[in-house]
């Protein structure tokens, strides 16, 4: 699953890689991790002209409850699969889908009784772009609107499985050239195909760092060694 995130792109860059204004997003410090159960803000690619701040943990326009995280701490991730078979998800497929920027995803990969934390990040160029689903929730007692969004994960490529060993899933990760597609829905959602596991590169991290209180900072991403072994032939 794909619950560990980040962002260190600047509005300008997302601009330039989007063709979108970056009028609404504020201008915000580099995001090195952000835990999706904290609920952060992010910066999403719809069909508008504009790039739109959403919260990450989508909440269904359906939801009657007063707090959004009752039901946003289960919809950080949509499986692919069962995408059509799921009320949170099933009605905004053909019409709110959106794309998550990232410059990189934490996974850990299990090692009998430890976990080891690896960053994976584009291997060329700037961004991932995650495909995803969003929604607009209005509390009906504040009329507060809640602008939310939930990751599109699929099933590991040979990298992602060895290190997602347990879960074996990874984000659908779509190519730059078929973001606008995408976006448009003429196509089925699966029928884009992840990008390939030669555009993906990965390192070990620190565990201190990321298990920590603070963990947003920018030595959280940079490559740890250590003397803890390491499942795999990839590696």
């Amino acid at each position: 699953m794909c619950y560990s995130n980040s962002l260190t792109a600047t509005n300008i860059q997302l601009e330039k890689t989007y063709q979108r204004s970056a009028s609404l997003l504020a201008d915000n410090p580099p995001i090195f991790l952000a835990s999706g159960f904290s609920f952060p803000v992010w910066p999403v690619v719809t069909k508008e002209d504009t790039l739109i701040p959403m919260q990450w943990g989508l909440v269904p326009a359906w939801f009657r409850g007063i707090q959004p995280q009752e039901i946003a701490g289960k919809t950080l991730n949509a499986r692919l699969e069962t995408l059509s078979q799921k009320a949170s998800f099933k009605h905004l497929i053909s019409s709110r889908r959106c794309i998550i920027p990232s410059t990189g995803f934490f996974e850990n990969q299990s090692l009998e009784s430890r976990k080891k934390p690896f960053f994976i990040y584009p291997k060329d160029g700037l961004l991932f772009h995650m495909a995803g689903l969003y929604d607009t929730w209005i509390n009906q007692s504040t009329r507060a609107v809640y602008h939310g969004f939930s990751i599109i994960t699929t099933e590991a490529n040979p990298l992602m499985a060895e290190i997602h060993n347990t879960k074996k899933r990874m984000p659908l990760l779509i190519h730059e050239r078929s973001v606008a597609a995408f976006l448009q829905e003429a196509r089925e959602i699966t029928s884009f195909a992840p990008i390939d596991e030669q555009f993906m590169a990965f390192h070990p991290v620190s565990k201190r760092i990321f298990t920590s209180e603070t963990p947003n900072v920018p030595r959280v991403q940079q490559r740890m060694e250590d003397n803890i072994g390491t499942q795999g032939v990839l590696f």
